[in-house]
């Protein structure tokens, strides 16, 4: 629909885009529905190596990406098209290794497969025609959802320390731009307000404890505009 002008925008999972080969650009990531897709082969399979595919049938329902993935490794496989219920086919005897979208990989370990090899990873996508005339209103809207996405990657923390920790407790803290420093009644103390990234949340709160920090509030961020 993007691709054909129906649509301005659309929401799609990457793995879409390359396997339908179709034209359109890729706005933003949105950071869910991520998965991979995945080249399994039995328990019991006696391929050890992505050599041992040659010759080998691979059950998928993404061809097109299998094909560039196995050209690349110079693979000559039989690739065979199936939609469905991919993960059965080693079973019935149809092919000798699939290649399908993987989450958790508890539907390839329910049908005796293991993860062999890594074809793509893959997540949502927004997606909008190569050219559009609405192109300011759109990247209006690329900004909201980046202050949405900014906002779920931190926290924002406010915390008193004594204004002889101050520079090391600062040191902690890189903020947006920087941390703000407001002071205290009590003259020795002030307080400071910034945002912390979430992968560093307990790691940075030990180091700051560490360094004196106290009264320390840690709060969700709605949206962060740069």
């Amino acid at each position: 629909y993007v691709q054909d002008g129906i649509a301005d925008l659309g929401i799609v999972g990457e793995n879409v885009i390359e396997e339908t080969e179709v034209e359109v650009s890729y706005l933003q990531r949105l950071g869910f529905g991520r998965c991979s897709l995945k080249i399994a082969i039995p328990n019991n399979s006696n391929i050890e190596t992505l050599d041992g595919l040659n010759g080998r049938a691979i059950a998928t329902t993404y061809p097109v990406i299998l094909k560039k993935y196995l050209q690349k490794h110079s693979i000559q496989s039989d690739i065979r098209t199936i939609s469905g219920s991919v993960e059965i086919s080693p079973g019935l005897g149809l092919s000798d290794a699939i290649c399908d979208l993987v989450s958790t990989g508890g539907t390839l370990k329910s049908n005796g497969l293991v993860p062999f090899a890594d074809v793509m990873s893959s997540e949502a996508v927004l997606i909008g025609r190569k050219t559009d005339e609405n192109a300011d209103l759109i990247q209006e809207l690329i900004q909201r959802i980046q202050s949405v996405l900014r906002a779920k990657e931190t926290k924002y923390v406010v915390l008193n320390a004594p204004k002889a920790n101050l520079e090391t407790v600062l040191s902690l803290l890189p903020g947006v731009k920087s941390p703000s420093v407001v002071p205290l009644a009590e003259s020795d103390w002030v307080a400071v307000h910034t945002v912390i990234p979430e992968r560093d949340f307990w790691d940075r709160i030990s180091q700051l404890k560490q360094a004196g920090a106290q009264g320390i509030v840690v709060m969700p961020i709605e949206k962060i505009i740069l």
